[in-house]
């Protein structure tokens, strides 16, 4: 049995160079039967260990059927993760997990998709729209909502458009500022909504990014008749050991790392109402 504190070594395959401060990391086990062994869901996530310098969860954004290699897409916004931009293809680093809850895709098959994110939070939703990309059939129409704040912080637009022309999908981004090439909406997230077209009655709602803005979604879907039990969030905390000890990511009795990180709305409505958490 791996011990769940001890990284193991992985390897950079590739280094992707997504914008000015986010990058991707393709990685891969050097020991081959720890790399045939790993396994992961959509929205878990890894712990990435950067010696001498420090440990952070990262989203998988890869689909769990690639078993070649899993990605990582991390903005440099402090010590370990600018540390990890550093590193180049051949570099190695430490690994463990994947750790928590991921999305509910197996529930959410037949049903119609509705994503919703902000900011960077696109990164561990990008998991769940690839992975109902490539089982299209299987799911109802797909709506992907994305609001950033300046049209110059979208990531993987090419991929966006190439959403946009599948069938039963719906693409809707908005930005909060936008240059004279933004063909969408100006604003936030909410001015999307109404323009979705899925079934209320039978739709799972997927949300990630800051927690303001996903209560403020959860509260337009809701009103739009969609049932707290089809809701789910993916909560971002300070997690540290990734497993449910050290209590740094605790939301009331919840562990963010070993609970979550996604969590049904219902379960945690109560939490998000309390000031301070």
């Amino acid at each position: 049995m791996i011990n769940p504190y001890l990284p193991q070594e992985a390897e950079i395959v590739e280094r992707i160079e997504e914008a000015r401060d986010i990058f991707t990391l393709r990685l891969r086990f050097t020991d081959p039967a720890v790399h045939r062994a790993y396994s992961f869901a959509p929205g878990q996530f890894n712990m990435l260990w950067l010696p001498g310098v420090g440990e952070i969860p990262i989203s998988i954004v890869s689909d769990p059927e690639d078993e070649h290699m899993y990605n990582h897409t991390i903005r440099g916004v402090g010590r370990v993760s600018n540390g990890l931009r550093t590193l180049r293809q051949g570099d190695r680093l430490g690994v463990r997990g994947p750790y928590g809850r991921g999305w509910p895709m197996q529930g959410a098959v037949g049903r119609d998709v509705v994503i919703a994110t902000g900011g960077l939070g696109c990164a561990p939703a990008v998991s769940m729209i690839n992975y109902v990309v490539r089982r299209r059939e299987q799911f109802g129409r797909l709506i992907i909502m994305q609001g950033i704040k300046h049209s110059n912080d979208l990531i993987w637009r090419s991929s966006y458009e190439q959403w946009a022309e599948l069938p039963d999908t719906q693409v809707l981004l908005a930005a909060g500022e936008s240059g004279p090439q933004w063909p969408w909406a100006q604003g936030n997230i909410m001015v999307l909504i109404d323009r979705a077209d899925f079934d209320p009655e039978n739709c799972t709602a997927m949300l990630c990014g800051p927690q303001g803005m996903m209560v403020a979604v959860t509260d337009h879907l809701m009103a739009r008749g969609v049932s707290d039990d089809d809701i789910w969030l993916s909560m971002e905390r300070n997690m540290q050991c990734a497993i449910g000890h050290c209590g740094h990511c605790q939301i009331g009795a919840k562990f963010v790392c070993r609970d979550g990180p996604v969590f049904n709305y219902a379960e945690i409505a109560d939490l998000l109402s309390e000031p301070g958490l």
